[in-house]
């Protein structure tokens, strides 16, 4: 990603151990992240799209108007 186009609204570590931060996009909405104690880690951007990668080999793409892409180089794990 370029320049910061988004701003911090709250960040912190849950029970599991995985850490979150929220993200305001301005005009665009808000979006957010975890990245687990497992490697993995989530995206959930403004537009709707989501994305996670379970840090050993296998991602997720959903698209905005639902599409998914998968790559299955690895296992999905949880």
């Amino acid at each position: 990603m370029g320049d910061k186009d988004y701003t911090y609204t709250s960040s912190g570590t849950n029970s599991q151990g995985n850490h979150y931060c929220s993200r305001d996009y301005g005009s665009q909405g808000t979006g957010y992240h975890y990245s687990n104690g497992d490697g993995s880690f989530y995206y959930k951007n403004p537009n709707g799209s989501t994305y996670y990668d379970s840090g050993n080999g296998y991602s997720r793409y959903t698209a905005p108007n639902g599409n998914v892409t998968d790559s299955s180089s690895g296992n999905p794990g949880k």
